[in-house]
C-alpha cells in the first residue's frame, strides 16, 4: 500500500476563483517573505508604517489649514466691515458738520481748534452720597434745553 494523497474533485465555479486566489496568497504571503527575509519583512512593515504617518500628518495638516484659511477669511471680512463703517461715520460727521455750519448765525466767529485753544478742567469730585435718582434729574434736564448750533 502507498500513501498517495488523493485529488480532491472540485466544481468548475470554484476552482477558477479559488486557484487565482490560492495562487495569489502564496506569493504574496506576509508569513513567507518574513520567514524568507526578516530584514526585508522589516524594512517594509517600516515603509508602511512610515506611509501611514504621512497619510495622517497630511490630513491633520489639510485640516488645520482650512480651519485657519475659514478663520482668516471670516476676520477679513470683519476687517472690511470695520472700514466701511469707519469711512461711512467720516462721511457722516463731515456733513453733520457742514450742515451745523451753514445754519450757524456766525460761521466765521468760530475758532479753529488748537492745541493753545483747548481749556483743561480738573476732574470733579466724586460725592459718595449722590444717588441715581439725580443723575437722572440731570440728565432729563439736559434732554429738556434746546441744542445749540455750532460748536
Amino acid at each position: 500500500m502507498s500513501a498517495l494523497p488523493q485529488p480532491r474533485i472540485v466544481p468548475a465555479e470554484r476552482a477558477s476563483t479559488s486557484g487565482a486566489f490560492e495562487l495569489i496568497q502564496g506569493s504574496m504571503s506576509a508569513q513567507k517573505v518574513a520567514r524568507q527575509s526578516p530584514l526585508l519583512a522589516g524594512l517594509h512593515r517600516v515603509a508602511d508604517g512610515s506611509l501611514c504617518g504621512v497619510v495622517l500628518a497630511v490630513v491633520a495638516l489639510s485640516g488645520l489649514t482650512l480651519h485657519w484659511q475659514h478663520r482668516w477669511t471670516v476676520a477679513f471680512r470683519q476687517l472690511e466691515d470695520t472700514r466701511n463703517l469707519s469711512h461711512r461715520l467720516t462721511e457722516s460727521t463731515a456733513n453733520l458738520e457742514r450742515h451745523l455750519l451753514e445754519k450757524a448765525s456766525h460761521p466765521g466767529t468760530l475758532v479753529p481748534t488748537k492745541v493753545s485753544n483747548l481749556v483743561y478742567l480738573d476732574r470733579p469730585q466724586v460725592e459718595s452720597t449722590v444717588s441715581e435718582a439725580d443723575h437722572l434729574a440731570m440728565i432729563q434736564s439736559w434732554m429738556d434745553q434746546p441744542i445749540q448750533q455750532g460748536y
